[in-house]
């Protein structure tokens, strides 16, 4: 056992009261989606960007606003569109005629929590402007680079049904969110209680309940979670598995058009880290990385025509690979 597991475990049981406060609060709005809920706080305490695709109706925007809401930050919703500009999103130079010269007007890129919603409606140039700012955290307006705040979080939705006016988000782009969040029904009673409480009498308002700070405090004590040389091989073997899948005795290479990234497995560690201070846990387990797995391999490993033929999907090219490779 690591010799400091006893004082990080201390840690992240003073860290970590403010997640159930939060989820509390958000549960005060949100009916059910327990996955998606915990999906977020992971994004938030890795500090890591999220996809999250369903059909319309299934509360995904109104997630995304009440978790911002519970924090005390700066939220911002996009709603993206075919003919937004990168201007509109990163801002721009703007003529002052009593001075002669040009002053920067910052765009709403520049807050904590970014909702870009409906992300694939964008065209190729805003996409290429987001990217520079979910992965370097600043944004470049004529020849100055400005830092973005922090935290800064980019939730963005997509809706996988309907693709007329939508251009496919690129691979680059996609590789950038940690985490890519299926969003799914809710069951009858959880219909029902949803039902209920958004045509009742009162408006349900959502009060601010943590600080940016906490979350800061709180991502320190993430990374500090010990993760044992086991399990780090345990996660360069699932990542390589979606490269070389004959190597670890599985027949799917013809299915398989690209694997996962290095930052796949960059995501995974921190992911698992996250999840595991989430159970009050300061130690990572195999079960952490088979949990949060899916959600970050299911948009980086690409199949090819033959499998789109055969209606595999990436995630049950996932599935199998969790289900082949080694646990330690």
């Amino acid at each position: 056992m690591h010799p400091d597991i006893e004082a990080i475990q201390k840690k992240v049981e003073a860290k970590s009261s403010f997640c159930r406060t939060l989820t509390d609060t958000i549960g005060q709005t949100i009916v059910g989606q327990k996955y998606l809920v915990e999906r977020l706080l992971i994004g938030l305490l890795a500090d890591g960007h999220i996809l999250l695709e369903g059909v319309p109706g299934l509360a995904k925007t109104l997630s995304v606003k009440t978790l911002a809401t519970a924090i005390r930050v700066r939220f911002q919703r996009l709603q993206f569109t075919p003919d937004l500009l990168p201007a509109d999103l990163i801002g721009t130079l703007v003529y002052n005629p009593a001075s002669g010269d040009f002053k920067v007007r910052k765009g709403p890129i520049f807050a904590n929590i970014i909702l870009a919603d409906e992300i694939n409606r964008a065209p190729a140039k805003v996409q290429s402007a987001l990217l520079e700012a979910m992965q370097e955290r600043q944004v470049t307006i004529s020849d100055t680079t400005y830092p973005l705040p922090t935290p800064f979080l980019v939730l963005a939705t997509q809706n996988p049904i309907e693709q007329e006016g939508t251009y496919p988000l690129p691979e680059a782009q996609v590789d950038r969110f940690m985490l890519k969040v299926i969003v799914g029904y809710p069951d009858k009673s959880e219909e029902r209680l949803i039902m209920d409480r958004m045509t009742g009498p009162t408006d349900i308002t959502v009060t601010p309940v943590i600080t940016p700070e906490q979350i800061m405090e709180a991502r320190t004590v993430v990374r500090e979670i010990y993760i044992d040389d086991k399990v780090k091989d345990y996660i360069v073997d699932v990542v390589h598995a979606s490269r070389r899948p004959d190597a670890y005795g599985m027949d799917i290479a013809p299915l398989i058009a690209y694997g996962a990234s290095p930052r796949a497995s960059i995501y995974l560690n921190l992911a698992a880290r996250a999840h595991a201070f989430l159970k009050g846990r300061a130690y990572v387990t195999p079960e952490d990385i088979k949990s949060i797995g899916p959600d970050v391999l299911r948009h980086r490993v690409i199949v090819t025509y033959e499998a789109e033929a055969e209606q595999v999907t990436s995630e049950q090219i996932v599935q199998k690979i969790f289900d082949h490779v080694e646990v330690p």
